[in-house]
This record gives structure tokens, C-alpha cells and sequence, in this order.
């Protein structure tokens, strides 16, 4: 199991380099120098002090479907996994909790490094600071360049056209992909380099039918966008290959059939157009600053958006899931009804939750109450961090079966081929367990958290700004001064560029 054992080597990230050197050693989980995130003007968001009542979650014994749908299966199914894990009876891995502790002096210690003793700082975890790699204060740039009569909530939808297209190309890019700016001639990888590129072919009117309006997306703009395009768009070669180009091309021209529904996206059949629906929305309260309850975003993203996810997902009655799988450490039949077999985690649309409110709430002061139904991200990052600080151990059997597939798979062209680490599919057992752990972990870590920062009350962290600051960017610098070469997570998971 040396593979998986607790690396002692941690790595500053230069993110405005795609050079990022894995140099310094020490004998416990120490952060690197300080190496802020360039948050430019923005403020972190906090949720607001409102009470709203929400309409509980539909009844999983009556209609199954909607409730792993919902954004409140994620946590309550999870938690099944994640009490499995604090026992140690997983499936797939092994949990030593007396690793907790310093997995989370790990998370403080990377937040103190960047934001102490201004905390408060700290932004929610979202696409817009991937927008800003290198210090760059892309967005607010975008913004100058648009003519003052473009009023508040036109910019808004422009941002929301922009932000949803750029998350739903946010897959894993693989490690051989990177991105030139053609505005500042620097090179990107992974998240910022699909930001980057994402910003620059909205801005060339990729996404858009009208030539005298290129920062938009539509529906028309999509149907004439062929792979080959966004190849070209992305960069795309056979020297530079990108992982899960096709899946990725078809997403969006599925995304282009979403469109079409007036009701979310109205005539026009843009993305941004949701505003309006939710502005619109009996359930918003507009008394003063407009307030939009998470689930009635949450019902935008799933239902506007339900017919772009792979038909071949997790399905009942014939309805497709979205991101949700069948897991091992979940109750199954005969003892359970099949639906409790399946563990939800719906990524993309928390991604998207997560990302769509900043614009919403810095262009329009719009705030949304039920924040806390989101979960951490299950991605591997987050879940790359629990691993490589030892918290979890991938059991010999599975670390066999991954190590065999990755090294068949490192035969195709373009794949990776050091730094050997397990490999599965997204809907192999191991990463489902994995990814359930993660959501339980994540909520035990923000607790944990806050207790080594000494925030009480309104000043503790939210799990997003943790994300932000401390799991995901602490994930990161991990992989890096674990696998150098590669930076990739402890295990690579085949991505077809509609998940991760």
C-alpha cells in the first residue's frame, strides 16, 4: 500500500504558470510560502441572516426520482457511506482516523498561509477566481469593455451565459492539455486553462449566432459549433490533447436542445435568460434585495438542464439520473427497495450553484437563502487530499485492479504513462465510495476547521469558502509534490468530459 501512504512533500502552486515546481521538503503536512488567491475587488459572499421555510424534499418512498434528484439526497445519502467509513467497513478503502486531525491542521494551515488574519476575505469556492489565474482581473475587464448602457441585468445574463458554458467544459482536461492566452501569450493548465479558454472564445463570439453580439451563448450559436471548432477553439492536437473532447462537444450540443425551452431560457434561449424565470419566481422574495431559495435554482439546473446528461446514466423508470451511481456500501435489496442502492452527487450542478450566484450576487446584490444544502464536491481534489494525508488508504485488491487498468490503459496514445497511480471508470464501485466519503469528510473537516481557526458565530468559514481555500487548493498542492510530473489525483478516473 506505499502508493497510498501520507506523502511529506508539499509544493507552492505558481498559478500563473503551467511551470510549477515541486521543491520543498519537510517532515510534517507544512503549507508552502504564502501565495495568496488574487481575489481582485471581489468580496467573499456570505449567505444572509434570512429565514425562509423550504418545501421539504420529495418523499423518496413515493416518487424516487425526484428525491435523488434533489439537491437534499446528496448529503442524507452520503451520510450512509460515511458512517460505514468512521467504523472502517468500507467496501474499497481503509480510514485511520487518527489522521483526521492532521488533515486538518493540513486545511488550516493552508488558509492561514494565504488569507490570516482577514478570513473574512476568503471568496466562496466558484468559477470566477479560476477566471483571474495569474492575478488577472479577467471579469471585471469583460465588464469595462461593455458600453454603459448595458444595464445591470443584461451583464448579469451575459456572465451566466459565460459562467455556465465555462463549468460545463470544466472537465478533467488530462495531463498533456494546456492553453495558451492568445491575449497575454501565457499557458494554462487544467481548471484556469479551460477558464481561460472558455473566456476567450466567448468573447470571439464561439457560443453565439449574432456576429454583432459575440459575448453570448444561444442555442443557434451552439448548433453551428462542431467539434472541430471547439477543437480548434481549445486548442486541440495531437501533440495537446484534451481529455474528453467528444464528450465535451456533446454536451454542449445537448445543452443547445435545453435552450430551447422558453420557459427557463426564454426566446432567445439563452443560458442567462434564467434570471428573469427566477426573479420571476413566486418564491423570490423582492421586498428589498431580491432572495432566491437554493432549490428553486437547484429546479432551473436539473429540470432546465436534464436532457444534456448521457442517457446511459443511473436510471428509474427510464428517467435518467444525472450524476448519481449505484454503490456497494449502500443498503441493497432484498433488505432495501433498489432506489436506496444508489448514492447521488450531482457535481456539475452544485459546480454550477456554486458559480452562477456570484455573478447574481455581485452585479445585482441578489442573495440566496438554503446555501448549506449544498455539499462539498465530490471531485478528486477534495478527495485526492483525504488519501494522500493518509486519511484513507485504497485497499490492496482495488489498488491491483486500478494499477493493471492504468497500465493497459497507458498503451492508448496521448494517455499518461509515469507516475503510476490506480485508474477506474466513473462508475466503477471504488470511485463511487470514494466520492460518497468525500461529502461526509468535507462536513466533519468544516467543523474541525473552524474549531483550529477559533471562528464562532457569524465568522466561521462556510463549507464553500473552505473548498476555496483550504481542500481543494490544498488537493491540488498534494498531487503536485506527490506526482510531479503529472500533478494528477492519487486515482485517475477516466473522464468522457461530462462529470469531472
Amino acid at each position: 500500500m506505499g502508493f497510498f501512504n501520507r506523502k511529506s512533500k508539499i509544493a507552492s502552486t505558481d498559478t500563473d504558470s503551467v511551470t510549477s515546481k515541486a521543491s520543498r521538503t519537510t517532515s510534517n503536512l507544512q503549507p508552502p510560502p504564502p501565495n495568496k488567491t488574487m481575489n481582485g475587488s471581489l468580496p467573499a459572499i456570505q449567505p444572509p441572516p434570512i429565514n425562509i421555510s423550504f418545501p421539504p424534499p420529495p418523499d423518496p418512498t413515493v416518487d424516487p426520482t425526484a428525491y435523488l434528484r434533489s439537491i437534499h439526497s446528496v448529503r442524507e445519502r452520503s451520510k450512509l457511506v460515511h458512517a460505514k467509513a468512521k467504523k472502517d467497513q468500507l467496501s474499497h478503502f481503509d480510514v485511520d482516523l487518527s489522521k483526521f486531525g492532521e488533515t486538518a491542521a493540513y486545511v488550516v494551515s493552508i488558509i492561514k498561509r494565504d488569507f490570516a488574519p482577514e478570513f473574512h476575505t476568503i471568496p466562496p469556492h466558484g468559477r470566477w477566481q479560476h477566471f483571474e489565474v495569474g492575478g488577472r482581473l479577467r471579469i471585471d475587464q469583460l465588464l469595462t469593455s461593455w458600453p454603459s448602457q448595458v444595464d445591470a441585468q443584461e451583464r448579469t445574463r451575459r456572465l451566466i451565459d459565460l459562467f455556465l458554458i465555462s463549468v460545463l467544459l470544466d472537465a478533467g482536461a488530462g495531463t498533456k492539455w494546456s492553453y495558451q492566452s492568445k491575449e497575454s501569450g501565457k499557458t494554462y493548465r487544467r481548471s484556469e486553462g479551460l477558464a481561460v479558454a472558455s473566456l476567450e472564445m466567448f468573447k470571439a463570439g464561439y457560443f453565439s449566432s449574432d456576429p454583432t453580439e459575440p459575448c453570448q451563448v444561444n442555442a443557434a450559436g451552439l448548433n453551428r459549433l462542431s467539434e472541430g471548432q471547439l477543437a480548434i477553439g481549445l486548442q486541440v492536437s495531437d501533440e495537446n490533447p484534451l481529455a474528453g473532447l467528444e464528450g465535451r462537444s456533446g454536451l454542449l450540443a445537448k445543452l443547445a436542445e435545453a435552450l430551447e425551452n422558453p420557459e427557463y431560457f426564454g426566446s432567445s434561449q439563452r443560458p442567462g435568460n434564467m434570471l428573469d424565470y427566477l426573479l420571476a419566481h413566486p418564491s423570490t422574495q423582492t421586498s428589498s434585495d431580491p432572495i432566491i431559495t437554493i432549490p428553486t435554482l437547484w429546479s432551473v439546473l436539473t429540470d432546465g438542464l436534464a436532457s444534456i446528461w448521457p442517457a446511459s446514466r443511473t436510471q428509474i423508470a427510464g428517467v435518467p439520473l444525472g450524476d448519481a451511481w449505484p454503490c456497494s456500501s449502500m443498503p441493497s435489496p432484498p433488505h432495501a427497495q433498489p432506489w436506496e442502492n444508489i448514492v447521488p452527487f450531482h457535481k456539475l450542478t452544485q459546480w454550477l450553484c456554486y458559480s452562477l450566484m456570484a455573478p447574481m450576487t455581485r452585479l445585482m446584490s441578489i442573495q440566496f437563502a438554503g446555501v448549506k444544502l449544498l455539499t462539498g464536491l465530490p471531485e478528486y481534489r477534495n478527495g485526492g487530499l483525504l488519501i494522500d494525508t493518509g486519511l484513507v488508504t485504497l485497499r490492496p485488491a482495488d489498488a491491483k485492479r486500478g494499477l493493471d487498468a492504468y497500465r493497459h490503459n497507458s498503451r492508448v496514445k496521448g494517455q499518461p504513462c509515469m507516475e503510476v497511480v490506480p485508474l477506474f471508470s466513473a462508475e466503477d464501485d471504488v470511485v463511487v465510495e470514494w466520492r460518497a466519503l468525500t461529502v461526509g469528510f468535507l462536513d466533519d473537516l468544516l467543523v474541525e476547521v473552524n474549531r483550529l481557526l477559533k471562528l464562532e458565530g457569524s465568522d466561521k468559514l462556510s463549507l464553500a469558502q473552505m473548498l476555496e481555500a483550504g481542500t481543494w487548493k490544498g488537493g491540488r498542492e498534494l498531487a503536485e509534490v506527490s506526482r510531479p510530473n503529472t500533478k494528477q489525483p492519487p486515482i485517475m478516473i477516466l473522464s468522457d468530459g461530462t462529470i469531472f
